[in-house]
């Protein structure tokens, strides 16, 4: 794993969904075209939403799986150009025939893809298996999910797995390379970035979705009722984001569970996060400290408690595991002692968010100057509005104070302003969203935290890129000591 924290480094924020393109898919030309820009303007960091497999929502977080890769990613053009499948049909049938027919040819040749597929099957027996099989029969079930299966189904019994596997042999092996083809090519993109001096940073979401495969395979680690549906689930209360708090959904961990396994779960999770990544970052890492747990049912996550979890015993074990923690702590929301004494107690970075600084109280920790160095900073993140977007929601006094703050005077205006304040901080890592370098509005918006539409859609196009705002990107980096 490389290190990223060795010394000041800047990093962009985009997900690959984001990048121009792709229409076959990011994990090709469109990704590595990405990684030549970052390093003409000077950045070594690109931080990514989880790459998991997404639902209609099209949400990175609510993740169904622990280590399958979207297939949505996988890309086409790199396909044919193995021969996997023909050239001349892109942009003609649809994608899914085209996986299809790439599975198909993987499964019929014998060479060196064939032997690759199956040596990623065998090292990845742990998991692909249950995948695989999850995926195929969703498939037969209509979409529904897995707690309304048949019985023998939903409860894994074995002769009724056995059978499911029979059936749907072909189905499988149609999800299981399409995982295949992604992980290859992710591995591919992660030599490309190394050998031009870039780190990936990635983001590992505290919970799983319901309709996942994990809570299937394991539901004794979840707190769940015997028909399989959650007892409690997570959101946040009432904060800067929702007056009513965010209901989540997403099942809760029976952590007496997983105590008596050493964290066995949870460490082989963060492998395959260290297997993708040089660097990741824990979503709500406050959960790991106490937990706000909503009734199943209740309306809003208003009427939720805070619970106790085993933070220390995990990031304890997982320090024992690993050796070290290549791990941020999103530490935003409602942040007490605790959860500082639990991010310290492990030296792990926080994080600072410029938009959040200016409310005019200067003990605020995400004031600029409050910031400290084992942090990591940005201008905002995928749930803020983009900070052209946050300027315009504030009225003529907020928006003059931020651009005092800034020295706003400058050429490129409050946006580019902030965007240097960050890169100047003295934390060790600053982290840009693309629609800011851009200086986009909120119509470049990522995610509305709360809602279910409207979001994950956004993409940029290389001609929104200034010619010179790489060379001026460069030009920062090394003033403020990240080149």
């Amino acid at each position: 794993m490389l290190q990223v924290f060795d010394r000041r480094r800047a990093g962009v924020l985009l997900h690959p969904t984001s990048l121009p393109d792709s229409t076959h898919g990011a994990l090709g030309q469109a990704a590595r075209s990405f990684v030549d820009w970052l390093v003409a303007g000077g950045f070594s960091v690109w931080q990514f939403l989880p790459l998991g497999p997404v639902g209609d929502d099209r949400s990175p977080y609510f993740a169904r799986s622990n280590h399958a890769g979207d297939p949505g990613l996988i890309d086409l053009a790199t396909l044919a150009s193995t021969g996997l499948i023909d050239a001349a049909s892109l942009g003609h049938a649809r994608r899914a025939a085209l996986l299809s027919a790439a599975s198909t040819a993987l499964h019929a040749r014998p060479g060196a893809a064939r032997d690759a597929f199956h040596a990623f099957q065998r090292d990845s027996a742990h998991w692909l298996p249950d995948y695989g099989l999850f995926s195929a029969i969703q498939q037969r079930e209509s979409g529904r999910p897995w707690w309304e299966w048949p019985a023998p189904l939903r409860s894994r019994e074995p002769s009724a797995l056995a059978r499911a596997r029979r059936e749907l042999a072909g189905v499988i092996a149609e999800v299981e390379a399409c995982q295949y083809f992604f992980h290859a090519q992710w591995k591919a993109l992660r030599a490309y970035a190394a050998s031009h001096g870039v780190r990936l940073f990635g983001d590992v979401p505290i919970y799983l979705a319901p309709d996942s495969v994990e809570v299937w395979a394991h539901p004794e680690l979840f707190q769940l009722d015997a028909s399989g549906r959650p007892t409690a689930v997570a959101g946040v209360p009432p904060d800067y984001f929702s007056a009513d708090g965010q209901l989540w959904g997403n099942p809760l961990y029976r952590w007496e569970a997983h105590l008596e396994t050493g964290f066995a779960w949870w460490l082989e999770r963060l492998q395959a996060q260290f297997d993708l990544f040089d660097l990741v970052r824990i979503d709500h890492f406050r959960g790991l400290e106490a937990y706000w747990a909503v009734p199943w049912g209740a309306p809003t996550a208003a009427t939720g408690e805070w619970r106790k979890a085993p933070g220390h015993a995990l990031l304890a074990a997982a320090l024992r595991t690993f050796g070290s923690l290549a791990v941020v702590a999103e530490d935003l929301g409602v942040i007490t002692p605790e959860v500082e004494a639990l991010r310290d107690a492990f030296a792990l970075p926080g994080m600072r968010i410029a938009q959040f600084g200016f409310d005019g109280d200067q003990r605020n920790v995400h004031v600029p100057h409050n910031w400290v160095a084992r942090s990591v900073a940005y201008t905002g993140t995928h749930d803020n509005d983009t900070t052209a977007g946050w300027l315009e929601s504030l009225d003529a006094g907020g928006r003059k104070f931020v651009a005092d703050y800034v020295g706003a005077a400058a050429p490129e205006g409050t946006v580019g302003a902030l965007n240097r304040t960050v890169l100047a901080s003295v934390a060790v890592l600053a982290i840009v969203p693309m629609q800011d370098l851009l200086g986009l509005g909120t119509e470049a918006r990522m995610n509305l935290p709360g809602t279910t539409e409207g979001n994950w859609g956004w993409r940029f196009g290389w001609g929104d890129v200034p010619d010179l705002l790489g060379a001026r990107c460069r030009y920062w980096n090394q003033l403020y000591g990240r080149l």
